[in-house]
């Protein structure tokens, strides 16, 4: 009787397993071809702050409070070689042409509270939250940086040269 039990089990367990197969072997095969699964954001690198469309030119409004109170800012300049820095102050709207070097740096508009959307880039404050300056540098006349340069996050989108370092130190009031 064991003997039978057994043969028994053993012939349900192989029929479980035949049937399990002929199921796999019986799904229809497309006839498109397979896509590619989804893929999630950490399998598929996103470009630059994930933007794949055209750039759009962001309109720049300073706040009248802003323009009464701030009109220039101080730079940090620094010969990576000798391992020196100098402070330039410098009106915003204004150029300097940096001592000693083929640099000329264009200071634009200073933001105070640098705030950004969709479209517009502002200031959402006279007070000093996240100074920021819009700059255009240029070495030997021919354009090696435009951005904006924050003072509180220097890292983010530096100016990068072999030779010389820039940053924003603060914007100086009207005094």
């Amino acid at each position: 009787m064991k003997r039978f039990s057994k043969t028994i089990i053993v012939g349900l367990a192989l029929s479980v397993i035949v049937i399990g197969c002929k199921k796999k072997e019986e799904q229809p095969i497309p006839k498109t071809p397979m896509q590619p699964p989804m893929s999630t954001p950490m399998q598929t690198p996103m470009p630059p702050h994930g933007n794949t469309g055209p750039k759009v030119e962001k309109k720049i409004v300073v706040p009248e409070g802003v323009k009464a109170k701030w009109s220039k800012v101080k730079f940090i300049i620094e010969d990576k070689t000798s391992k020196k820095s100098s402070e330039f102050t410098v009106n915003t709207g204004s150029e300097l042409n940096v001592p000693n070097t083929n640099l000329k740096i264009v200071v634009g508009e200073f933001l105070p509270d640098f705030r950004m959307d969709e479209s517009v880039i502002t200031s959402a404050s006279d007070a000093p939250n996240n100074p920021a300056v819009r700059v255009e540098v240029f070495e030997n006349g021919k354009s090696i940086f435009k951005g904006w340069l924050y003072s509180k996050f220097p890292t983010i989108h530096p100016f990068e040269h072999a030779k010389y370092g820039l940053a924003l130190k603060e914007g100086i009031k009207k005094g």
